[in-house]
């Protein structure tokens, strides 16, 4: 296989079949040692953070099989930290749709004059620019059509997924007593017909969970979801 990309939190290799290979990492996004799903450097190191990530993005995804939601994944090895997924095109450079439920994180640092911190929210879904160096930018989806990065008719087929996904992950969550106060998922085109596909992965390090007010770290949430004991 050959290597492709190095990420920030795993690396992508290119299948002889054409497929692709995601290698999960135990590096978490976040600043001065403390996570966070929103920034756009490695924050920390966590022992068995990329299983965990893997565990949890094998769970979502079959689950998100069950209910015909068109996803890039084929299958993954815990072991190994590695999930097998179709080939997608990402939209330009790269773009990531958030599904808020409460107001934190970067929404609050924006809004902060008109909301209160953990306000709730109507699955609010915004799109921003996968560009680190400019601070991941939020951009409409006029800005997206007039860049030729989505159609507006793709920014609303994205947002409909988004919020039918998002809620599938909300209701299991809540099942554990767990509270989704926002995720970070992302999108691409696949086959010759352009299909619009969940891609990349879904776990603890892409999103807010809180139990009784109290936010919970990605190694606990995968315990929480998957302990069965």
């Amino acid at each position: 296989m050959k290597l492709i990309y190095r990420g920030k939190t795993k690396d992508v290799y290119l299948l002889e079949d054409g497929n692709y290979l995601l290698k999960f990492k135990d590096d978490v996004t976040g600043e001065n040692g403390v996570f966070d799903p929103g920034a756009n450097t490695v924050g920390l190191t966590m022992e068995g953070a990329g299983r965990a990530g893997l565990r949890l993005s094998k769970m979502f995804f079959e689950k998100l099989k069950a209910r015909g939601i068109p996803t890039h994944y084929i299958d993954a090895d815990i072991e190994a930290a590695t999930m097998t997924v179709l080939p997608a095109e990402v939209f330009g450079k790269g773009v990531e749709v958030i599904c808020r439920y409460r107001a934190v994180g970067s929404f609050l640092r924006r809004y902060g004059g008109y909301v209160q911190e953990g306000q709730p929210l109507d699955a609010f879904v915004e799109i921003t620019l996968k560009d680190d160096q400019r601070g991941d930018p939020p951009i409409t989806d006029e800005g997206l059509a007039m860049l030729g990065i989505l159609s507006l008719e793709e920014c609303r087929e994205v947002k409909r997924l988004t919020r039918e996904i998002s809620a599938i992950i909300k209701e299991e969550l809540a099942e554990k007593g767990l509270e989704l106060y926002d995720i970070k998922l992302e999108f691409g085109r696949a086959g010759k017909d352009g299909r619009i596909i969940l891609i990349d992965e879904i776990s603890g390090g892409n999103m807010r969970v809180y139990k009784d007010g109290v936010f919970v770290e990605p190694l606990e949430l995968e315990r929480l979801m998957l302990d069965n004991g």
